[in-house]
């Protein structure tokens, strides 16, 4: 006689009620003081988790630093000249969707948007995080309502950086205790090679690594890793977008 067997597949099917709705928060476009390039998201680190949340059943609300309008990073977007990118069909496939590119026309302001109504936030990177969410208050209200929530809370690569200053409401640190990662300096030195210049005007791991009683940990260089501790969630970079999105539904589901 053959052992029965079952699974049950994430993959939201068409008509499905929805689980609920992740707020998403990217940073509105900037110009970068290092480098004078115009910058905003990385691409792959809202498309892919976008991804993995839809098809897990979970609507998705994208709004950003100052509404309105977003651009993505010219290396992240896969159409770009550069080919930096070219191998990331997933963006590819939703800059074909009329209703991504509606998504990115129109943000709203994240100080319009409470934790209520959502289960989980995700903030996504890219090179204007560093400059649009480091020291902004409101953004980091905003992350440490869900945490303090017990909802999940997550962020990657450069959008990390708000972990440097977020503070609970006690006063003490969110990473206090914490075990999280972030964009690694062995990555931001590739960068900085890679186009013959120093990018960022700081490191998160050199900063991370400067505040006691957390720990920062990073795999090797553009590799896939996320860390959960409690609720919080942490991606290393661009191709740790989708893991940590994983890491997000798993803590939903139990």
């Amino acid at each position: 006689m053959e052992k029965v067997k079952e699974r049950v597949s994430y993959v939201h099917f068409h008509g499905a009620p929805t689980k609920g709705k992740i707020l998403m928060v990217a940073s509105s476009p900037s110009v970068s003081k290092q480098t004078g390039w115009p910058i905003g998201f990385w691409a792959a680190e809202l498309t892919h988790p976008l991804r993995v949340f839809q098809e897990a059943g979970y609507e998705v609300e994208l709004v950003s630093t100052e509404g309105g309008k977003l651009e993505m990073d010219g290396y992240s977007n896969p159409a770009d000249a550069s080919g930096y990118s070219s191998h990331d069909i997933i963006s590819l496939g939703y800059l074909q969707k009329p209703e991504f590119n509606k998504m990115l026309e129109s943000t709203r302001k994240l100080t319009e948007v409470k934790q209520h109504g959502y289960v989980a936030i995700f903030l996504v990177g890219g090179q204007g995080p560093m400059y649009t969410f480091r020291g902004n208050k409101e953004l980091e209200k905003l992350f440490v309502s869900f945490y303090e929530a017990n909802k999940p809370a997550a962020a990657v690569c450069h959008s990390t950086t708000l972990l440097l200053e977020a503070k609970k409401s006690n006063g003490e640190l969110l990473v206090k205790g914490k075990t999280w990662t972030g964009f690694a300096d062995a990555e931001e030195e590739f960068a900085d090679k890679a186009v013959g210049m120093k990018i960022q005007p700081y490191r998160i791991e050199e900063e991370a690594r400067k505040i006691s009683g957390t720990t920062f940990k990073v795999a090797a260089p553009f590799s896939s890793y996320a860390i959960t501790d409690g609720n919080l969630v942490t991606g290393q970079q661009q191709n740790s977008g989708a893991a940590a999105a994983e890491m997000v539904v798993e803590l939903l589901t139990r």
